[in-house]
């Protein structure tokens, strides 16, 4: 496996008083994301939630006379001066939603976190993301599967997401970090309370090669109320979601299920009829999930991007099956715009040779990455 790299520690940079607002909220027993985005919404701020009355705040549906008095003394109660103290001393960034850095993708499901906790580092190119799920009690079928899958996808430029469990999750985080891609665990628990326990290398390895994530504050311990709450984080950060066994009541299937209600795309690997762990991914097939069996079939199926994501300096994502795509054929379709390019623009652009130009741009319309308006122009779908 190669060395991790050291990760990039968090800027140093203090929250701004509406972010310690906004941190303070999301802090109290008994709000959630949902309902921190009404209290915003129907006072414009947290800070304005954070002042109002008991009785005011009781107006909203959801928010009792106890809830309401913990708001209220949530300036005194909610310690955030010491939470800011422990991230910064234990290297963990806050991510919050109003931060251009946090995740486009996970910014558009229905109940995204108010903040994430981030030890490593979140890029711009980590939205293209696959999430590879599935049983802590895999089979070594199973297990083999998930870390060549993952291998392969990461070698085309997704960064794998899993959530740090046992079996599935396990493979499919090891088998990014031994090509030197890029890994996103999301946790259950708190940064600073990785489970289960002997993961914890596991996640400093990730910390080094992607980040380890958590919406909850970094001393809480693992709850079973925390899984399905976190799997959400899980499919919201990808394109699409891989599930690899799974029996009848899985975890794994919760993620597929809010994978679909985020409008992603879901995936799954059959398995043997007589094998209680393909119970879950064989059903999942049956209603609909896309069957996969290779790297091939999960870039065929990911739709396109909504917004173009940066690969590096010179190449711009727009569809994950460019990354399929060799050397000639990713420079000639960086040269064809979103307007009509002619095929001499393109020759110009790439010093390609004609013929070999007019090869490449076949190949790249039957990958249906470019559409042809004439004999002489093209354009980038």
């Amino acid at each position: 496996m190669s060395d991790p790299v050291t990760p990039v520690p968090p800027r140093d940079t203090a929250p701004s008083p509406s972010q310690v607002a906004a941190l303070r909220l999301s802090q109290v027993s008994g709000i959630g994301p949902r309902l921190y985005r009404d209290l915003v919404d129907h006072f414009g701020t947290a800070q304005r939630a954070l002042a109002a009355s008991p009785k005011e705040l009781s107006e909203l549906p959801g928010i009792g006379l106890k809830l309401a008095r913990a708001i209220v003394m949530a300036e005194t109660e909610v310690k955030v001066e010491e939470l800011l103290r422990l991230c910064r001393d234990e290297n963990i960034e806050l991510i919050f939603c109003d931060d251009p850095r946090y995740p486009k993708l996970l910014a558009e499901i229905h109940d995204p976190p108010v903040v994430l906790f981030v030890k490593g580092e979140l890029q711009a190119a980590d939205e293209l993301a696959i999430a590879v799920v599935g049983s802590r009690h895999a089979t070594q079928y199973g297990l083999k599967v998930a870390e060549q899958l993952a291998r392969g996808l990461s070698l085309a430029g997704l960064t794998i997401v899993s959530g740090l469990a046992r079996g599935i999750d396990q493979a499919a985080h090891r088998g990014a970090l031994v090509t030197g891609g890029r890994t996103l665990a999301v946790l259950g628990s708190g940064n600073l309370e990785i489970y289960p326990e002997e993961h914890g290398e596991l996640a400093r390895q990730i910390e080094g090669r992607g980040a380890v994530v958590s919406e909850f504050h970094p001393l809480a311990p693992a709850r079973g109320s925390y899984f399905p709450q976190r799997n959400r984080i899980v499919s919201g950060l990808c394109l699409g979601t891989i599930v690899i066994e799974a029996a009848d009541r899985s975890g794994a299937l919760i993620t597929a299920r809010l994978a679909m209600e985020q409008g992603r795309e879901v995936f799954a690997v059959p398995g043997r009829i007589d094998s209680r762990m393909s119970h879950g991914t064989n059903r999942l097939i049956r209603d609909g999930a896309k069957l996969i069996q290779s790297v091939d079939d999960v870039l065929e199926e990911l739709g396109p991007l909504v917004a173009p994501v940066r690969k590096n300096e010179q190449t711009e994502i727009r569809h994950p099956a460019e990354l399929k795509l060799n050397e000639r054929e990713t420079t000639v379709l960086q040269a064809i715009g979103i307007e009509p390019t002619s095929v001499d623009e393109i020759v110009a652009r790439t010093q390609i040779p004609v013929h070999h130009v007019l090869a490449t741009l076949s190949a790249l319309e039957i990958r249906r990455l470019i559409r042809r308006l004439s004999g002489t122009s093209v354009v980038r779908i």
